[in-house]
């Protein structure tokens, strides 16, 4: 039995918001011991001019304000992605907000973009600079803002000099109007004002980020369509699929089934990867996607990747796995490629997408 068992039960009698504030201390204090991972030279992925060192990221949603990423990178990760920020300072949604499902291993959340704004993250960024290690950030929007495009555009020229990339979050169920912008329309609006401001601060920095676009799981087959034809017109780097969903119909547990906002970890499983199977059937190579909701292990990262993802996250399944899973996923997926004789884990990218769809 590891820390984190016998640490579990007491994290479980606080509020999840206090235990999630914990986890954050014990990652500054250097409580959480780092992973002692080698290197997989099969495991690397590259994505324009980035190297990931392993497909396993943790998805934005749990270092919001960008107070760890180095010691989350430390504990396996290829990568990870802090926030979501938004431009000024904002306290999210009434408590509580934030619901356990230990059944089901699930989560839900309606948080509501709880972050201390850009100011506060790009001190943090600046300070981390030199470091090593790809940190990605998500940038949203003031739930009271009159120009939710106009938030994106900040998110691009506050943090350009200190991201390894950006993720715009369209699709977060918690901001009322946000997930309009996932209309096709709508998108190549937002989509036109973010890269015009790529444009300039490549211009004067000399470098281009890549801009990540995340989506929701609660897609009908035309809003799929539609979304597909715009990002393959477009020059973004990559397609995050997906964010948590407002779906209850997998759950077994029925305590807070019926509280407001969007549902994650292991109910979210299969609904994100059948949609992330039908966007990369949509797209092929044109355009790489990125697997979020409910790897907890390496069978369901190879799963995610299998459908169609050449990156995965996670998050939600941390909670209840602890610290470790990052680095047991990593070495899971080296065993793997061991074990079958895989050269390189890009050969599993939609190996089985079919079986999905």
């Amino acid at each position: 039995m590891g820390l984190f068992d016998l640490a579990r039960p007491a994290l479980f009698a606080l509020s999840p918001e206090r235990a999630h504030a914990l986890s954050i201390q014990g990652l500054k204090s250097g409580l959480v011991p780092p992973a002692r991972l080698k290197d997989d030279p099969r495991l690397q992925v590259g994505l324009g001019d980035l190297c990931f060192p392993n497909p396993v990221g943790l998805a934005a949603g749990y270092d919001k304000n960008a107070e760890v990423p180095d010691a989350i990178l430390d504990l396996g990760f290829g990568f990870t992605e802090v926030g979501t920020i938004t431009p000024r300072p904002q306290s999210g949604n009434p408590k509580p907000r934030v619901f356990r499902l230990p059944i089901d291993k699930g989560m839900i959340n309606r948080l509501g973009f709880n972050n201390e704004g850009h100011a506060a993250a790009l001190t943090r960024l600046e300070a981390r600079r030199d470091s090593p290690g790809i940190v990605g950030v998500n940038i949203g929007a003031n739930k009271d803002s009159t120009n939710f495009v106009e938030d994106y555009v900040k998110g691009i020229d506050t943090f350009y000099n200190v991201a390894s990339y950006f993720t715009a979050n369209i699709s977060s169920p918690n901001t009322p109007g946000l997930r309009n912008l996932q209309a096709g329309e709508a998108l190549e609006v937002l989509l036109k004002r973010v890269f015009d401001r790529v444009d300039a601060n490549s211009e004067k920095s000399g470098k281009r980020l890549p801009i990540f676009l995340k989506i929701a799981p609660d897609l009908e087959p035309s809003e799929m369509d539609e979304i597909a034809d715009v990002v393959k017109a477009s020059q973004l780097s990559a397609l995050i699929v997906s964010n948590t969903t407002l779906d209850r119909d997998t759950l077994t547990e029925r305590k807070h089934a019926q509280e407001a906002g969007g549902l994650s970890g292991k109910p979210l499983f299969e609904k994100s990867t059948r949609i992330l199977a039908e966007m990369y059937a949509r797209l092929g190579d044109k355009l790489p996607l990125v697997g979020v909701g409910g790897i907890g292990s390496a069978k369901d990262a190879i799963q995610k990747m299998e459908a169609g993802a050449s990156l995965v996250q996670l998050y939600t399944c941390m909670v209840y796995a602890g610290p470790c899973l990052p680095s047991d996923i990593v070495r899971g997926l080296s065993t793997h490629l061991t074990k079958h004789n895989i050269p390189n884990i890009s050969e599993l990218v939609g190996s089985k997408n079919g079986d999905w769809i």
